[in-house]
């Protein structure tokens, strides 16, 4: 997940003659094959995983709090949501303009009646989404022409802070209608423990990872081919109609990713787990910390008044310097883990979310 939200993050930065999806058009034939990877697999496949595996974690918290009562545990969640929203913020206005953190804090205020809705309900929530998703519009990233705007590349720290904090505000309050399709499914998963007893329930998990990564790919087309330069752009009513199903499918994509990792875990865990498992679980114990680190990276290396290559980095060379930072992340987690040491951002948010249950 955390390497699929470096790949997807960093390659937005860039700036060329002319950019469509967030892809210069200039680069190579190595950049072209990149961008269709990139763009077939990963682009608007990662976040619906990521806003999955939220929502599966809300419903394990409330599992596990559902002594305290429904009142004590909403509480508990908003205090969660709370603290998402201001480190969120914080991090879209001094780092990364496309946060994500406060736009799931924002859907945790929502998110926290859901828990308790019945799955009737909750499933019809996620058609719901669903489909106002893959509705005709100009709304898709992957259509947008538009190059890296002030908010992503500010000359100076004054603009940056102006033009992020409209930004990150914007992101926060509408972001969450993205998010809530895979969010619910998420918390309808939780409940029954999916993810974690995948030995249970492996027609549903083979059926979703299929199904769901099958129509991705094919999904993906219409816009990977263009993207890297394969078809010729067309005209603006059709990419208002392919724009929308790269993302509509990008959630069943991320569906299942999700139950496909879950698979590949019953594996490991039949012959018992490696150092590289070892150190990979001990990033995603500190996901937020290592989401954050990435940020890092993309402020130094991309913003004009640092290091500023975004007009020199190619499409093929960010990725691999997104794959760089992930492999960084994980084995500073992996050092961690084995020093005895919690993701500092993962202390912060159970400090507050838990201060009043002492659990």
């Amino acid at each position: 997940m955390l390497l699929f939200i470096a790949l997807a993050n960093s390659h937005y930065f860039l700036r060329g003659s002319s950019v469509l999806g967030g892809y210069p058009r200039d680069g190579s034939g190595v950049d072209s094959a990149v961008t269709w990877l990139l763009s077939t697999f990963v682009d608007g496949r990662a976040f619906p995983m990521f806003g999955l595996l939220f929502g599966y974690g809300v419903a394990q918290i409330a599992r596990r709090q559902r002594a305290l009562g429904p009142w004590a545990v909403r509480r508990l969640l908003w205090r969660r949501s709370l603290v998402l929203i201001v480190v969120g913020l914080l991090h879209a206005l001094l780092l990364y303009a496309g946060d994500i953190l406060a736009a799931y804090g924002v859907l945790l205020l929502v998110g926290a009646w859901l828990v308790r809705w019945k799955d009737g309900w909750l499933l019809l929530t996620a058609l719901l989404f669903f489909a106002l998703g893959a509705l005709p519009g100009d709304g898709s990233s992957t259509i947008d022409s538009s190059p890296p705007d002030v908010a992503m590349l500010p000359p100076d720290v004054p603009t940056m802070l102006v033009e992020r904090a409209q930004v990150s505000l914007y992101i926060a309050f509408l972001g969450p209608v993205g998010f809530l399709c895979p969010f619910a499914i998420g918390l309808w998963a939780g409940r029954r423990r999916i993810l974690e007893r995948p030995e249970r329930h492996r027609m549903l998990l083979w059926g979703t990872a299929s199904v769901g990564i099958g129509a991705a790919v094919l999904g993906a087309q219409p816009i990977s081919l263009m993207l890297a330069g394969v078809l010729t752009p067309p005209d603006q009513p059709t990419l208002e109609l392919i724009g929308p199903l790269h993302d509509a499918t990008g959630v069943l994509g991320g569906l299942g990713y999700a139950a496909l990792l879950s698979l590949i875990a019953v594996r490991f865990q039949a012959r018992g787990p490696g150092r590289m498992v070892d150190a990979i679980a001990a990033a995603g114990e500190r996901s937020m910390t290592c989401y954050l680190a990435q940020s890092v990276v993309w402020a130094v290396v991309f913003t004009p008044f640092l290091l500023d290559l975004s007009a020199t980095l190619t499409v093929a060379g960010t990725a691999f310097l997104a794959t760089t930072t992930w492999l960084s992340t994980v084995l500073l987690a992996d050092w961690m883990r084995r020093t005895g040491r919690r993701g500092p951002f993962e202390v912060l948010v159970r400090r507050v979310t838990y201060r009043r249950s002492g659990r």
